[in-house]
Formats: C-alpha cells, sequence, structure tokens
C-alpha cells in the first residue's frame, strides 16, 4: 500500500497457510454497505460493488473539490456518483447495461416528494391487489390465466428464476405502473420493484454467482415492493437536506467517451471495470431486465453485450477488433499463448474454451481502447483510481489484472503513481491468494 492510502493491507505471503477467521471476515467486511451509507446506495445494488467508503478515500487523497468533477466510466449501478452527489461533488457516469443505467439514474434524482411518491405507490398498490383479488389468484382453476413471459423472453432467463405465481403478480403490477409511466415516480417505482424482484420475490440466490435457490410457490409481491418504495422515501427525506449538485449518467459504451462527455472536462477518474473472467455480468441484472422489458430478444441481448468491454467468451463476437490495440502488449499475449497452449495440451475443445484467449486479448485491448479514449476527456493533472481483481478463471492461467492495465496506461501515456492493494480473497479453483487492487493514474496532458 502506498504511502497516503487509508486502506488497510493484508499480509500478501503466498507461502503461508490458510487464511484466518478473522482475515476470512475482514475480506468480506472491506466491501460491506456501511450502515450510515444505506440511503440512495441501497437502493439496488449489485452484489459486488465495490464500496462507498473506497471513493471517500480515492476523493480525499486525491484532493477532490466542489470546483471539480469526476468520471464513473463504468459506473454500475452508480457507487461513484450516489457518492460523489453525497458529497456536493459534479460527477458523471457512464453505462452500457440499460439496467444498471436507470439504477444510477434514480439513485441520483433526488427530486421527488417523498410523501407524494408514498401516496401514489400506495394507490398502485390498491388497484393491484383490487385486480390480483378479482383474478382469483390463489385458485388453481384459474391459474391458466396467470400472465407469464412469452417464450423468447422466458429462454433469455435462467430458468426457475422466478415462480409462476409470484411472476403473475408482478406483472399485473408492472401493468399498473406502465399506465402511469408519465408520472414523476415512475423509474423510481420500477427501480424499487428491480431490488425487490431480486431480494424477495423471486428465486435467485447470489454466492456470488448468481444462480436459483429453492423455489417460492407464492411470495407478497405488492408488499416487498412498498418496503422498498417506503425505504426510498425515508432517504430521500434525508437526501433533500444536501445542497444540489449535478450528476448525470450516461446510457453509453465505455470505449466511445466522446460521444458523450465534453473534451477536458473530467478532473477525476474512479470507477470498477469488469474483470477478465468468465463471469457473465448480464446474468447478474437478466431477470429484471427482462420483465422491465429492457430486454426482451436475443436481439436485444447481443445488442447490450456488444457494447460492453469484452470480458467473458459469451460475448466474444467474430467481428470484434479491440484485440488490436494490445497486440504490441508483451504480457497480454504471453497469457494468451500460455491459455491456449494449456488448453491444448488438455485436449479441451468445447466452443467457450476455444475462445478463452482471445477473450483475454480483447478485454485488455477494450480496457486500452477506452484509456486511449479517455486521454480527450481528461484535463491536465487529472488522476484516475480502478479497481480490478487477479484472475484465474481461463484454464487457472493467472492473469494479474492491476499490473497489465498499469503497463498498457504507461504506453499510453499515462504517469502510474500505484497500484494498491484494496484487498485479497482465495480462489476456489487453486487456493491461490488473489489480489484486489486499485490501479492509480495521472494524466499530464
Amino acid at each position: 500500500m502506498t504511502e497516503g492510502s487509508n486502506l488497510p493491507v493484508l499480509p500478501l505471503d503466498a507461502s503461508a497457510p490458510a487464511t484466518t477467521a478473522r482475515q476470512a471476515r475482514y475480506r468480506s467486511e472491506i466491501n460491506q454497505l456501511f450502515a450510515e451509507d444505506h440511503a440512495a446506495h441501497n437502493w439496488y445494488r449489485f452484489v459486488l460493488s465495490f464500496p462507498p467508503h473506497l471513493v471517500r478515500d480515492y476523493l480525499q487523497r486525491f484532493g477532490i473539490t466542489s470546483a471539480q468533477r469526476v468520471l464513473d466510466p463504468f459506473c454500475g449501478t452508480g457507487t461513484t456518483v450516489v457518492e460523489c452527489k453525497k458529497l456536493g461533488i459534479s460527477s458523471v457516469g457512464v453505462e452500457a447495461n440499460p439496467m444498471a443505467h436507470l439504477a444510477g439514474r434514480v439513485k441520483t434524482d433526488w427530486c421527488p416528494d417523498p410523501d407524494r411518491l408514498l401516496d401514489h405507490a400506495k394507490q398502485t398498490a390498491d388497484k393491484t391487489l383490487a385486480e390480483l383479488a378479482l383474478l382469483g389468484k390463489t385458485d388453481s382453476l384459474v391459474s391458466a390465466s396467470w400472465r407469464s413471459l412469452n417464450d423468447e423472453q422466458a429462454k433469455l432467463i435462467l430458468k426457475n428464476s422466478i415462480s409462476p405465481l409470484p411472476l403473475h403478480k408482478t406483472l399485473v403490477l408492472l401493468e399498473h405502473l406502465t399506465q402511469q409511466a408519465e408520472a414523476p415516480y415512475y423509474d423510481h417505482e420500477r427501480l424499487a420493484l428491480a431490488k425487490a424482484i431480486v431480494n424477495s420475490i423471486s428465486n435467485l440466490h447470489f454466492g456470488p454467482e448468481v444462480g436459483v435457490g429453492r423455489a417460492k410457490v407464492d411470495a407478497p409481491v405488492v408488499e416487498h415492493w412498498l418496503e422498498a418504495i417506503e425505504t426510498m422515501a425515508k432517504d430521500l427525506r434525508e437526501l433533500q437536506q444536501y445542497p444540489s449538485v449535478e450528476a448525470i449518467v450516461h446510457h453509453a459504451d465505455s470505449r466511445q467517451l466522446v460521444n458523450v462527455l465534453e473534451p477536458h472536462s473530467i478532473d477525476a477518474v474512479i470507477t470498477s471495470p469488469p474483470y477478465p473472467n468468465e463471469k457473465d455480468y448480464t446474468r447478474t441484472t437478466r431477470l429484471e431486465s427482462v420483465l422491465l422489458g429492457f430486454i426482451n430478444t436475443k436481439a436485444d441481448l447481443r445488442a447490450l453485450k456488444q457494447g460492453l468491454v469484452r470480458s467473458n467468451t459469451r460475448n466474444v463476437y467474430a467481428a470484434d477488433e479491440d484485440d488490436r490495440w494490445v497486440a504490441d502488449q508483451v504480457e497480454v499475449q504471453r497469457i494468451a499463448n500460455e491459455i491456449e497452449a494449456r488448453r491444448l495440451a488438455l485436449g479441451k475443445t468445447s466452443g467457450f474454451e476455444r475462445l478463452y484467449a482471445r477473450a483475454t486479448q480483447l478485454y485488455f485491448g477494450g480496457m486500452a481502447r477506452h484509456l486511449a479514449e479517455l486521454r480527450q476527456i481528461l484535463r491536465p493533472g487529472a488522476q484516475l483510481a480502478y479497481v480490478v481483481g487477479d484472475q484465474a478463471s481461463y484454464l487457472r492461467v493467472m492473469i494479474r489484472t492491476g499490473q497489465i492495465l498499469a503497463d498498457i496506461a504507461r504506453s499510453l501515456g499515462y504517469e502510474v503513481l500505484a497500484i494498491d492493494l484494496f484487498r485479497t480473497r482465495i480462489a476456489t479453483a487453486t487456493n491461490e491468494q488473489m489480489r484486489e487492487e486499485v490501479v492509480v493514474l495521472r494524466w499530464n496532458g
């Protein structure tokens, strides 16, 4: 850890015995949301989102003031932009996933009157419950009339990720929300439903990968949604005490920043891009993305994936060219060659396994393309913090993401100030210690 950082450090002795319970608990807790941070941040959050206190640490370290502007080019559900807004710092986010974009945009919109939001939601709840009562929701004789997804939508989500009756109730509630799409609370109410779907209504579980757990035959859908709305209203009363400051979240590709951001407009970057592994990030938000209408067809899903940095084999396409950005990066090519050699030695022949090496090249190429484009947006002296992690998903070949990203940044003219340790974790497959790090850069112009 470099001098001046507030983040604690774990010992990184790879030969040491298995970590103690204290260390394991520490690794878990350092990424947790503090109770005092819940307002807005907890309206909807990725299970592996980086914590607000990390944003605060780097804002303080960079000396960012209210006269400056911060960018999160891989905005996710808005951790950086929400925290900046709380601190009175102007910010902008860029996010390609439409569900996450909705979350970031809503979590930085503190304008709705909390009492009117609650009243509107309760009226919608009453109408929804009245319709459900008329439909005889528990009568097996009428279950054939329950609402459901069409065949193509059903194929997009994990099988059994939501049971028929909770799905029916959710779709009825969504119809009532859609009928009032012009209401000033529409997006807040949809985000509250997305949170309720993931946390309470569906059969999903996260550990940290998304999976399907025990089926819930029924769930109090409207009640869970109202609980999320009540939390929002309570938080809005607190958040509206903060001074007003600009926070914008664009729905765009982080490799094409000049399309949405002004030249020389950013003083700092704090972000966590995807890591190079086999995690399909669109699966994490797939159910709510389909239910809220962001993804309805395979073509919609493909378009979404094409707007993302290629971090896994499920979003690699024949026409992709980002790998040309790292054709002369020795370490990237060495890792790709090692992955391919190991694949051949092990006789791995599936379509996905054949793409492991290329996915690695495309990932780092996409990050190089992003960093190259970003140079036009930064002001001279801008400071950057990228939270990334080591990976060994591809046939156990170790990828030291932070070091490689630092090398790429250096080749593009950035100054590498530090690679700070954020936390460590143990790889399930290899039992090796894996670093999660913050790559700290400066753009001198």
